[in-house]
Parts: C-alpha cells; sequence; structure tokens
C-alpha cells in the first residue's frame, strides 16, 4: 500500500524514521572514513544517522525560503571522501530534487532523501520518497501520516537494494539464523503496521485539509509587513504535506508567550541547527572541508515558531490563532 501510494517498487515497514534513514545508508555500504552532505537544520535524527552508519556529515546551509539544503552550497562541500547527499524535506516540502540530483549525477553521488515530515508532498507530480535512490520517511504521531507508536518506512526502486535494506532490518539475515552482513532490529510492529492501513485509507482527505489550512494562514498573513514576518513558501510545481506551518517573527520569545497566554500551543522546530549541538560540535574536525558561514540556518535557529495545524482543525478554530497572531504583531 505505502509503494502504491507513493509510486515506488518497494516499501519496506521499519521501526522508525531513524531506522528508516540509517538502513540505507548501510545498505549502500557508506561508513567509516566516508562523508554525507546534508543541511545544518533538521531535527538531529538526520545527522544521527549519518554517524551511525559510521558516517561524517558535512553540512551546508539553508535555502532562506524553504528552510530546505540550499543546492548553490552543495558542490564546494564535495571531497573524494563525499558518497551521498542527504536532503532533508522540512516542514513536510521538498528541497530542489532537480537540482540535488543533477550534482549528484555529475559527482556520481547518492541521493538518499530524508522526507520524515514530507510523506504524501509533491515535487512536479511526483511523491516524495520517489526521486532517489532511497528515501526514509516517519510515523511517529506528530508527522502528517502518524502510527499510535512510532515506526518509519523505507523506499527504493531498486530490487537489489531492497533485498539488502530488508536483511539488514531483520538483523542481517538471508534466512532464519542466517546472518550474512550487519543489521538491527528494525522491523515494525503488527499492530502499527494494522494502524497505518486504516490511517492511509484516509490520508489523501488529510492531505487535502492540510493544504487547505495551510493556505488559508498563507492568505491570512500575506499582507502583514513587520520585520523579520515571514510566512511559509510552497515554491512552484510543489505541494507541501505541510507537517508543520511554520512562521518566522523577530521577538519569539515576545511573540510566543503572547500566544501562549490565550492557549494557543505553538512549537519551535528547531532552536538549535545540528552543527551547533554539544556532541556534534565536537566532530566537526573531522570533516574534509572546513565548516563554512550557516549564518541563515542559525538566523531562522533564532526566529521560526511552528502554528497549530491538523487535518480536523475547523475554521472557528484556525481564525482564533489567525486573530491572536494578528494582534501578537502589533
Amino acid at each position: 500500500k505505502l509503494a502504491e501510494f507513493t509510486g515506488v517498487k518497494h516499501a519496506l515497514a521499519c521501526a522508525s524514521g531513524t531506522d528508516a534513514l540509517t538502513i540505507p545508508l548501510m545498505a549502500l555500504g557508506i561508513g567509516a572514513g566516508d562523508e554525507v552532505i546534508t543541511t545544518t537544520f533538521s531535527f538531529i535524527a538526520t545527522a544521527e544517522t549519518i554517524v551511525l552508519a559510521g558516517a561524517t556529515p558535512v553540512y551546508v546551509d539553508i535555502d532562506p525560503k524553504t528552510y530546505n539544503i540550499d543546492p548553490a552550497k552543495i558542490e564546494a562541500a564535495i571531497t573524494s571522501k563525499t558518497k551521498a547527499i542527504m536532503p532533508v524535506s522540512l516542514y513536510g516540502q521538498m528541497a530542489d530534487m532537480d537540482a540535488i540530483n543533477a550534482i549528484a549525477k555529475k559527482h556520481n553521488l547518492h541521493v538518499v532523501e530524508d522526507a520524515a515530515q514530507s510523506f504524501g508532498a509533491t515535487y512536479k507530480n511526483q511523491r516524495s520518497c520517489s526521486m532517489s535512490i532511497a528515501s526514509g520517511t516517519s510515523f511517529f504521531p506528530a508527522k502528517p501520516l502518524g502510527c499510535y507508536g512510532d515506526g518509519g518506512a523505507i523506499f527504493t526502486n531498486d530490487d537489489n537494494l531492497a533485498k539488502v535494506m530488508k536483511e539488514i532490518r531483520e538483523h542481517g539475515s538471508e534466512t532464519r539464523y542466517y546472518h550474512t552482513r550487519l543489521g538491527m532490529n528494525g522491523r515494525l510492529d503488527t499492530l502499527q503496521c494494522a494502524i497505518l492501513l486504516a490511517k492511509l485509507e484516509r490520508y489523501p482527505w488529510e492531505l487535502q485539509q492540510r493544504q487547505r489550512l495551510g493556505q488559508r494562514y498563507n492568505d491570512a498573513f500575506s499582507s502583514i509587513k513587520v520585520t523579520d514576518f515571514q510566512i511559509p513558501v510552497v515554491e512552484a510545481g510543489l505541494t507541501s504535506a505541510w507537517a508543520q506551518y511554520t512562521i518566522t517573527v523577530g521577538d519569539r520569545a515576545g511573540f510566543q508567550k503572547k500566544l501562549t497566554d490565550k492557549g494557543i500551543p505553538t512549537s519551535v522546530h528547531y532552536p538549535r541547527i545540528m552543527p551547533d549541538q554539544p556532541w556534534y560540535k565536537a566532530q566537526l574536525s573531522k570533516q574534509s572541508t572546513k565548516p563554512t558561514d550557516w549564518s541563515i540556518s542559525r538566523w531562522a535557529a533564532d526566529h521560526v515558531i511552528s502554528l497549530p495545524i491538523y487535518p480536523d482543525m475547523d475554521d472557528k478554530t484556525q481564525d482564533i490563532v489567525i486573530a491572536a497572531v494578528k494582534d501578537a504583531l502589533k
């Protein structure tokens, strides 16, 4: 069902979005001494999976409109150790996959899409998870398609890669009790599978609702002219899964308090870029290329804030949020 929805040959359910990225890297033979280029701005699991595979993450700054990795800055980070690019489809919108795939082809690199937040999004009518050698998504309850515990899935059109990833997912076993490679316990439990099968039937409607609500927010906020206030930009030819509706504001703490005082929940995705996280910052010396300017993502980390968005949100509830945002920006 997942493969059919996404338009790929193979979909492998797994235990988490983290496993859904670690397993493809392992299956592609990426490990010690290798480098994987990724964004600075994502949940830490993106960099974590690269390290868990044994490789070194190399960080590239983001596009200021979409918050996804900036393809124009990727080539400067490529070295003889680079084996893959891991773009993140942040907040539900896919990165510039045409540009990224072109760079990867030029330099003979793999692309593994981190689609944890973008399951169901499209790029020029192609689904997220269908535009790279492998991709991984998350079914954590907070994700657009969430189960009731934790879960994920891996996607590929490559028959041999699918076979290897399945073996890795099941302790590296080719057949039961016959282990031909290093693996893990990455299987998704039956209960979560049943929940996802039921929720997948409703998911096209949920995507439509998220897109309607995202556009409704944008329509309400588009005329606001306040310093540092920015609404999400969905690029032409793309659709977003709207995992989050994330804006930027000048005084985030003050803005957040005003909304909290009115009973409106908010979240920050994310308050610190990955290479500034203490453990990962200590690993930067392992990169072949020295850290470069990450000013755009650092600015985003200081200013982004996410508003409520969920499929069953009614217009009346959204109007309350809209009014509170406008009042807080005065």
